[in-house]
């Protein structure tokens, strides 16, 4: 057999098995090309018309096809069954105790998408809610000159973070915390990066089992998906640089975001899925917010 003949065996079950994607890929095609080259040790990132006629041996084959099955039965995402996602090229470690890392602010980051907002004096970030490390890391790397802290109400992602910082070696530069919310930050930063819990409840209700699998503390927001939100949006001038800013990412939930803060000014960035899944708040538009929402005398 051989490379192709895998492949395309696999694709035909993962669609018979009408999964759900969403934690690195699409579509069974991308599915299963990530789990056949992760499991055959071949490059991720290979040509695959190059590499169409590679010879599979026939344990090679079986262990695919075992891979493919877990896959089907398990409905766990492929990153938990690979222990490994992959953020703008960068690799790293994930298990069942923290979400599978797919932020939109991590090609921010590497695109360099909110740097007219940052300058010399950007140099303490803290990446709230920050799961397996990944948005930490890639802005470590992004940003040699800064320090990094990476908070989050879970220990168990919180070893998982520790993880992805000791692996890329990143462990006097990023500190990881345990916070509930800004509680243990009190700052002040310069940058704040947040991909918090954002699903709302009746969303929460019709997830698949794909993203049933993961921490429901890292995805229920609440009602509109904004309890964690608010709070951040109340608690965060207190802890925030005049010059800072909060880059804050909200996924399909901009319409209940503008109608928990219609007067807010927020500046909303563009990323691979449109305009509406980021969104960035100075300090200006954050004290503005919660003077309107101060009791008046």
């Amino acid at each position: 057999m051989t490379l192709q003949d895998i492949l395309a065996g696999a694709i035909a079950r993962l669609d018979a098995a009408g999964l759900a994607y969403g934690h690195g890929t699409t579509n069974q095609r991308d599915e299963a090309a990530w789990l056949v080259l992760w499991q055959l040790g071949l490059p991720l990132d290979g040509d695959l018309d190059e590499m169409a006629e590679t010879p599979v041996s026939e344990d090679d084959a079986l262990a695919v096809a075992d891979l493919i099955t877990r896959r089907i039965e398990t409905r766990q995402p492929a990153a938990y069954l690979t222990h490994e996602a992959w953020l703008q090229g960068v690799s790293f470690y994930v298990d069942q105790r923290a979400i599978v890392p797919r932020s939109f602010i991590a090609e921010l980051i590497a695109d360099g998408g909110f740097d007219a907002w940052l300058s010399d004096d950007t140099q303490q970030v803290l990446d709230l809610c920050t799961g397996n490390g990944s948005l930490a890391v890639l802005a470590a790397l992004a940003w040699p000159e800064v320090q990094v802290t990476g908070a989050d109400l879970s220990p168990d992602a919180l070893a998982v973070a520790r993880i992805n910082v000791d692996r890329h070696g990143l462990q006097e530069r990023i500190t990881l915390i345990e916070s509930d919310g800004l509680a243990q930050c009190p700052g002040p930063w310069d940058l704040v990066l947040c991909n918090p819990p954002y699903v709302n409840s009746q969303s929460m209700d019709a997830l698949p089992a794909e993203y049933r699998a993961e921490p429901e503390l890292a995805l229920a927001g609440g009602r509109d998906g904004m309890d964690f939100v608010r709070a951040l949006l109340r608690d965060l001038p207190a802890r925030l640089n005049p010059n800072g800013v909060l880059v804050l990412e909200i996924g399909n939930e901009r319409a209940h975001f503008e109608a928990a803060f219609p007067q807010l000014e927020a500046v909303w960035l563009p990323t691979s899925a449109g305009d509406d899944q980021v969104l960035l708040l100075s300090f200006d538009a954050l004290s503005a917010l919660n003077a309107s929402a101060a009791p008046q005398p």
